[in-house]
């Protein structure tokens, strides 16, 4: 029973409003550090720490984790749009998300089962590379 009271506890720290107001606050800095190219998620939590000297030591961590998991969404977005990966675990992203992006391609998927009746219809053609091209009366869908 001692293990679900300390679970009980550390959720009711970490679900506190101000807590969710500084991982939240945490995430957008990160986010607009992290678009920078070349500067990680590391490099990114080394920058803010002396944001998080006054708080709680909780409070800080909590704020800290929003830093670190925005600066990677944050090297996604210049992955994708500008292909330039800022750190290594962006550069998988770059290939797939930067094609997908410039071309407003839908996702790669199984083709249907029965062809649709006219090609009006459908929401997405076949194209010569065999991937679907979306329409612009679908690029909202895809």
């Amino acid at each position: 029973m001692d293990i679900l009271q300390n679970l009980a506890d550390g959720l009711q720290v970490a679900l506190a409003p101000q807590n969710l107001l500084f991982v939240l606050l945490g995430v957008s800095v990160g986010m607009m550090v992290g678009v920078l190219p070349g500067l990680g998620p590391a490099p990114t939590v080394a920058l803010l720490l002396p944001i998080t000297f006054g708080l709680e030591p909780s409070t800080a961590v909590i704020m800290l984790a929003g830093v670190y998991y925005g600066a990677m969404y944050g090297g996604t977005i210049t992955s994708v749009l500008l292909r330039i990966p800022g750190e290594a675990a962006s550069s998988p992203v770059r290939r797939s998300g930067s094609a997908t992006a410039s071309h407003r391609r839908c996702p790669a998927r199984r083709p249907p089962t029965t062809p649709p009746a006219s090609p009006a219809s459908s929401r997405c053609s076949r194209s010569a590379s065999r991937r679907t091209a979306c329409s612009p009366s679908s690029s909202a869908h895809c």
